[in-house]
């Protein structure tokens, strides 16, 4: 018959040990319990915890002050050093934490991180000994931050299904209708009008495998373009050159042609009117409770590029924006 493997025994308690301790070197329970800013009956229920479960006599309550037995002398020796250690741990994981944050890897979408990237690190410069900008498109980069190759990613797509991934929301787009300059195009008085421009000039796109190719052909779809498929990219620059040589009009946001304002004089942007699914999102991912408001930090300072910087320079270079083309949330009360 086999025998049944032996119960664990269950380890003292570090508050206890404490407890025990303070009782030692002060020599007297209602001094300890002044100390740690506990009840004396807090004390001495601790006290007894630990008799019990080592089944030993600590204190010898015969004499006043009582005094640590033979047991309870070992015990504390013991239990000193064992203290000095945890609070040595605690000291070391703390540090471990600050020098991390001395290097903070941060994701971005390509839009973001050549428009408001650049003032965002400065910014952030006295946060951390180094900062690591990568851009990329939305997919990629959530699943870098799902793998802790990033700590924090600033994406267009809130769609996040896993509960350990917290997001807040940054700021917000609206699209806009990109036609080449020679191309005379009437302001839209409703979003119907984007059904009725000239048919003549195709429409190019962002690609579907991007967020914002697959968020604008949700819109135009919402409101009756079908406009066939023809040049298709992942990035504003070509799209934006060949809307400049009068090969197509597109549909874009003020940041993507900030991005690549170097065709601006270019091409005539039209403000959309205001519809259901007419903008696009900015949010700052982040694993939930790991960086102390750092979070908090990041989307501040986004924020404020966005009102004192970015969007003044963008309504500048494109007056008929509407000043909701790029808007900020309520800050946030704490």
């Amino acid at each position: 018959m086999q025998s049944s493997p032996p119960k664990p025994r269950r380890l003292p308690d570090l508050q206890a040990l404490q407890a025990f301790v303070s009782v030692c070197d002060s020599g007297s329970m209602a001094q300890a319990a002044q100390q740690l800013g506990l009840s004396q009956s807090a004390i001495s229920q601790a006290i007894k915890s630990l008799e019990s479960g080592l089944e030993l006599s600590l204190l010898d309550r015969e004499v006043r002050p009582a005094r640590p037995t033979h047991a309870g002398r070992a015990l504390r020796e013991r239990a000193t050093e064992l203290l000095a250690q945890a609070r040595a741990m605690v000291d070391q994981v703390r540090a471990t934490a600050r020098h991390e944050h001395t290097q903070i890897h941060l994701g971005c979408v390509d839009s973001f991180a050549a428009t408001v990237g650049p003032r965002l690190i400065r910014a952030m410069s006295g946060q951390a000994r180094q900062i690591l900008m990568w851009s990329g498109l939305t997919p990629m980069l959530t699943e870098q931050l799902r793998g802790r190759e990033l700590d924090f990613a600033i994406c267009t797509d809130s769609v996040i299904d896993d509960p350990r991934i917290a997001q807040r929301l940054l700021f917000s787009e609206s699209w806009v209708a990109v036609f080449p300059k020679a191309h005379a195009v009437k302001a839209l008085r409703s979003v119907r009008g984007l059904g009725e421009l000239p048919g003549e000039l195709p429409l190019i796109r962002y690609s579907q495998r991007s967020v914002i190719g697959q968020q604008i052909e949700r819109y135009l779809r919402h409101v009756g373009v079908n406009a066939p498929r023809g040049y298709e990219f992942d990035a504003t620059d070509p799209l934006l050159s060949l809307v400049a040589s009068g090969l197509g009009w597109a549909v874009s946001t003020p940041l993507c042609l900030w991005q690549s304002r170097q065709y601006l004089d270019q091409v005539n942007v039209i403000p959309i009117p205001a519809a259901r699914l007419g903008q696009r999102h900015f949010f700052l991912l982040s694993r939930e409770d790991e960086w102390a408001g750092l979070d908090e930090h990041i989307a501040r300072i986004t924020r404020d590029v966005i009102r004192q910087d970015t969007g003044p320079s963008i309504r500048l270079c494109m007056p008929d924006l509407p000043p909701d083309a790029l808007s900020c949330p309520e800050e946030e009360t704490p």
